[in-house]
């Protein structure tokens, strides 16, 4: 599903034309870059968390020359999902 597919959706859910829906959607996701940004996270009850990690410095390799690189640590933002959320989807069969 895209950010369209959603705005769609949800326009049709809730009879909103879907200019407003698209004006929700990206305020929602700025609101999100922008809390992450500011290093706090996010928790949607029944959903999920937003959150950021920080990674330990590491020694890493560069695949072309086997040459050992140090990695500096860095933040990465990570996202959980609820319970709720991984219990609906626990029975979708499996493709392989």
């Amino acid at each position: 599903m895209t950010k369209a597919d959603l705005v769609k959706k949800v326009a049709e859910e809730t009879g909103y034309i879907r200019k407003d829906v698209a004006l929700m959607v990206d305020a929602f996701l700025q609101a999100v870059k922008d809390t992450l940004a500011e290093g706090h996270h996010i928790e949607i009850r029944g959903f999920g968390t937003f959150k950021l990690k920080t990674r330990k410095a590491r020694m890493g390799r560069n695949p072309k020359t086997d040459e050992k690189v140090p990695v500096p640590p860095r933040t990465v933002p990570t996202f959980k999902f609820s319970r709720d959320i991984k219990d609906l989807v626990m029975d979708i069969p499996v493709e392989e």
